[in-house]
């Protein structure tokens, strides 16, 4: 994964007087999945509409695919995958004319009925897209999204509405897409499905980069305090520590063997983004 498929340098866009993307620069290599983070009023949203081609940014470099999406060509279009926010597909079709529809407009598109299994709508496939429910409906958009076989997949708020069935299965989906060569842009509010899928990741604050890395060390969160819970005489007994093992083996000569109610954890991706946000809040 040494090459790579997005080169953003720079990158500025501005709205009247409102700074809405200061500067930022980042890479994203092929076949791999970037989380892209940050409140709302960020800049997310008008960085990924500029690699997308969506938005004429104000000034730096964006290379997408060899491409500058500022100017692109249809074959670089055929090239991409969106899965937007907002539902897009339109209602008076049944789930299979709605795939097959968009597949005729892709030089190589994978088999319709295939992506409609795997976003597990096989159960529907003769069912109006209207008459669907809120999350399969947000299915049939992420069957359309993929069905071009992307090189590169922007997925926004890909999973809302799926119960917890279904997005274990679009997940599944996405590493298979991404151990295929496709890059993928994700952005969510879940941080657990940042954290299962994107190798790394940016976390965007007022237009800028505030932090850049994989998801289990990001911010330090690797060599963070662990912290040891544990039901005491008197209660619940919490400790936080660098030495999680020596405190267990502290407490378990205490008890005579078992614990009661032991955990041992350090913080969770959330934990560090809120403390992310927090802290440029502050100095702000």
């Amino acid at each position: 994964m040494t090459e790579t498929a997005v080169r953003v340098r720079g990158l500025r866009k501005t709205y009247g007087d409102h700074v809405a993307v200061d500067g930022l620069d980042f890479d994203i290599r092929r076949g791999e999945i970037f989380g892209i983070l940050g409140p709302n009023g960020a800049g997310k949203s008008t960085t990924v509409e500029i690699l997308e081609g969506h938005r004429k940014r104000d000034a730096g470099e964006v290379d997408v695919l060899g491409e500058d999406p500022a100017h692109p060509s249809r074959p670089w279009k055929s090239r991409i995958g969106i899965v937007w926010q907002n539902e897009v597909v339109a209602g008076e079709f049944t789930v299979g004319e709605t795939v097959r529809h968009f597949a005729r407009y892709f030089p190589n598109p994978r088999d319709p009925e295939e992506i409609i299994d795997l976003v597990g709508l096989s159960e529907k496939t003769n069912d109006r897209v209207g008459s669907l429910s809120g999350g399969q409906r947000r299915r049939v958009d992420v069957a359309v999204g993929v069905i071009g076989r992307p090189e590169l997949l922007f997925l926004d708020e890909p999973t809302t509405g799926f119960d917890p069935a279904a997005r274990r299965q679009f997940w599944g989906l996405i590493r298979s897409l991404a151990d295929g060569g496709t890059s993928i842009v994700l952005t969510s509010h879940y941080l657990d499905e940042v954290e299962a899928l994107a190798d790394r990741l940016i976390v965007v604050v007022k237009g800028k980069v505030v932090v850049e890395g994989d998801p289990a060390t990001l911010g330090g969160r690797a060599t963070a305090q662990a912290t040891v819970s544990c039901l005491g005489p008197d209660g619940p007994m919490e400790r936080r520590t660098d030495s999680p093992t020596r405190v267990v083996n502290e407490l378990a000569a205490h008890f005579n063997g078992e614990i009661p109610e032991l955990t041992v954890s350090r913080p969770s991706l959330e934990d560090i983004y809120l403390g992310l946000i927090k802290e440029q809040e502050t100095a702000a």
